[in-house]
């Protein structure tokens, strides 16, 4: 691997932060953490099928055009473009995490503040994670079966999420706490402490990734987002895949967007 060409990112004024319910009003400037989604209440609904559906996201409301007109949308097949000397993650996670919540779209673990990845001279700080199933991106045209987005959030309004595939194979223990916590109520927040040894457990002790520019995955669909990929999935049992499933209680993967030749460095 080479060294990283740095990227410019956008910021992204349009999404709102939190690490928990949607209840303050947001500043100007603050993004949105949870699970790349904007306020209920401010946009028309969107959803995985029927008149909702993703192929619709671009025609629901004004402010998800780019969702049918961005250029670099997510998610993607990753097939690298480039080998370049990508430098060792920097990653610094000591915090926890606070609660749990199925917001309708997906099941987000919230973590406290403190944990950081740097990136191309930004700081980004861990809001949440969430998952996918099936995976939204795919490595080298393989799906998997469970996708998990850490997102990342600097002060200014970017963004970076780091992707872990799941494959089938050993249980995960993480995921065994998290899944004790269903049922969840819609919008509900639960008490969930995971640890830092438990947060580390979700990533494979080999970081090699790939690295690329993107979008959110679900409305708005802003662009500009740092998106690094992990080459090595985790284990998870197919029992957790299926619980992880049957909570978020459909498929929740926006399908692969066209690359438009971008970079894709590894």
């Amino acid at each position: 691997m080479r060294k990283i060409i740095g990227y410019s990112t956008i910021a992204i004024s349009t999404l709102f932060l939190m690490t928990g319910c949607l209840e303050d009003t947001p500043k100007k400037h603050e993004v949105n953490a949870e699970e790349h989604t904007v306020k209920h209440e401010t946009h028309k609904h969107w959803g995985y099928s029927g008149d909702v559906a993703p192929a619709n996201w671009g025609k629901l409301d004004e402010k998800f055009k780019i969702c049918s007109e961005g250029k670099v949308q997510m998610p993607i097949d990753i097939k690298p473009t480039k080998d370049i000397d990508l430098p060792k993650l920097d990653l610094k996670y000591s915090a926890k995490s606070n609660s749990i919540v199925n917001n309708g779209h997906t099941v987000q673990v919230n973590i406290d503040s403190g944990d950081t990845l740097t990136i191309d001279g930004n700081s980004y700080e861990l809001k949440q994670f969430h998952f996918h199933t099936p995976s939204e991106n795919h490595i080298n045209g393989k799906s998997f079966p469970l996708e998990a987005h850490f997102v990342h959030a600097t002060k200014d309004g970017k963004l970076a999420v780091i992707s872990v595939m799941f494959k089938e194979g050993t249980m995960n223990p993480t995921l065994t706490k998290i899944i004790k916590t269903f049922p969840l109520g819609e919008n509900k927040p639960a008490k969930l402490e995971l640890s830092k040894e438990y947060i580390d457990v979700m990533m494979p002790k080999n970081k090699d990734y790939y690295k690329t520019m993107g979008s959110l995955t679900t409305p708005p669909c802003s662009e500009g987002v740092t998106w690094i990929i992990l080459k090595n999935p985790e284990t998870a049992s197919k029992a957790q895949i299926d619980a992880i499933h049957k909570e978020i209680n459909k498929n929740n993967n926006r399908p692969i967007q066209p690359t438009n030749g971008r970079e894709i460095d590894e």
